[in-house]
């Protein structure tokens, strides 16, 4: 082998060490998905470095670094099975947090993926990244928009029924 393609591969196999499964992953994305995979990379930056200069506790640290890699996961598991670059507005909190997003926090038991929860927001799923944290798409003002209008017609419906009419065979009786 020759020193150039030797020097490659030990160039390669150290980017691999450190950004495991990040930059050459990332490559099966288009460039709003990749975007959005960067800023989660520079989010967790921000964390380390504010850890390494004791600005936050080792808990906070754990917990956004937990946050950060469940948020990754989620996006990587939507753009895969969506095959479209584009990301919602993702939010992901812990059972001890649902009271960042939720006035009145639904229970945990009873979420359906697909729900949504105050015309604002749609549960995803559950992404267990040391702990559990549930993942939320914030909707689009269209997405919300067809929500309002959906609620409106269904509230017309259950207003003012469509009027039922009899079998024929009720309308004619023998005189």
């Amino acid at each position: 082998m020759s020193k150039r393609v030797l020097g490659a591969v030990i160039v390669i196999s150290m980017l691999a060490v450190v950004c495991p499964g990040q930059s050459f992953q990332d490559e099966e994305f288009g460039p709003v998905v990749r975007a959005y995979l960067g800023y989660l990379r520079n989010e967790q930056e921000v964390v380390d470095d504010r850890v390494s200069r004791h600005e936050v506790s080792p808990r906070y640290y754990r917990r956004n670094s937990n946050r950060i890699r469940a948020l990754r996961q989620m996006a990587i598991k939507i753009a895969r099975e969506s095959q479209n670059d584009y990301l919602p507005e993702l939010e992901a909190v812990a059972q001890d947090e649902f009271g960042l997003l939720f006035e009145r926090p639904p229970q945990t038991q009873a979420l359906k993926v697909g729900e949504v929860f105050r015309g604002t927001f749609r549960f995803l799923g559950t992404v267990r990244s040391t702990e559990l944290f549930y993942i939320f798409a914030r909707l689009d003002p269209y997405e919300q928009a067809e929500l309002i209008e959906q609620a409106a017609k269904d509230r017309s419906l259950s207003q003012n029924p469509p009027e039922t009419v009899k079998p024929a065979s009720e309308n004619s009786r023998p005189q």
